[in-house]
């Protein structure tokens, strides 16, 4: 008799039970797509509660003093227009800083309770490191006001006004077809000419918004910029409340956090007049559906 069987005798007769050899597991099949679990959604990030400070506020809960914001969609020609600005002795542009992207959060409840007794709030906190930021920023640079120009914050700007009520915002316009272009060209591997003109419409469509829901703004085009770079220049220096600077229309020739490759020679050219002053805009027949109403919207075309 066998191992196995013995031991099989002694456990009926004590346990009622047997030992039985497993079966061999069957082979994994190939997984279809009914047996994937669907993936999770993340739930949204809930939105930061804050307080808009009054007049009485600024002096303790910010160091910045009219910060100005350049609102636009990408490839609108914002980099040419922060460093014409930068190159003021009164202005100082840095690279996008995507301060909106900074946020705060709570190591413990404790440290929750302990800011909300402050009357600080995650959303309160976020503004003081944002405003900390750029004043640290700005006071390395020893000019008198900053001026950020991340296309995204377009998407914020109510945040923005209500973190610095005494902001200024300056909004940048160009043709929406040339965006579009611009913006497949920049990586046509990336995104076909529809898909960028759809994604570059949510920028545009941000930037209106933002047009009609701020007061006392100032708008210039790319396309009055490049053709008539002092006119425009002085019209905004005007809109800030500072002297007109030659400087402005020479920008880039001491600025070391360029970051644009070619964009000094792309000014003397244009200066010089060897080269077209931004691409030739596109007739009403190729303006495609998805970019007519704010073509309309933005003068470019009836």
């Amino acid at each position: 008799m066998s191992l196995m069987r013995k031991m099989n005798r002694a456990l009926t007769a004590t346990t009622g039970l047997q030992v039985r050899k497993a079966a061999p597991a069957a082979p994994a099949g190939p997984k279809t797509a009914a047996s994937k679990p669907a993936p999770k959604k993340s739930a949204p990030k809930p939105t930061p509660v804050y307080r808009c400070p009054g007049s009485e506020d600024l002096a303790t809960d910010r160091l910045l003093r009219q910060p100005v914001f350049i609102m636009s969609p990408v490839r609108s020609g914002s980099t040419l227009l922060r460093m014409m600005m930068n190159a003021h002795p009164r202005l100082h542009s840095p690279h996008e800083l995507h301060i909106r992207r900074l946020e705060v959060g709570y190591g413990s409840k404790l440290s929750q309770k302990a800011m909300s007794a402050l009357d600080l709030e995650r959303g309160d906190l976020e503004h003081l490191l944002w405003d900390r930021v750029m004043h640290r920023e700005l006071v390395k640079s020893g000019k008198d006001f900053i001026v950020e120009k991340t296309p995204s914050n377009a998407f914020v700007y109510q945040r923005i006004r209500d973190c610095w009520p005494d902001a200024r915002f300056v909004f940048l316009l160009r043709h929406p077809v040339s965006i579009a272009q611009s913006w497949h060209e920049g990586d046509p591997d990336k995104r076909t000419y529809d898909e960028a003109a759809a994604d570059a419409l949510r920028y545009m469509k941000a930037v209106d918004k933002a047009r009609k829901g701020t007061t006392g703004g100032y708008t210039v085009r790319y396309e009055e910029i490049t053709a008539d770079p002092e006119k425009e220049m002085r019209g905004l220096c005007a809109f800030l409340g500072i002297d007109f600077e030659p400087a402005m229309l020479d920008y880039g020739r001491k600025d070391d956090s360029q970051v644009v490759k070619g964009l000094g020679d792309w000014r003397d050219k244009i200066k010089s007049g060897t080269v077209q002053a931004g691409r030739a805009l596109p007739s009403d027949d190729e303006i495609p559906e998805i970019l007519r109403p704010m073509c309309q919207a933005w003068g470019y075309t009836k």
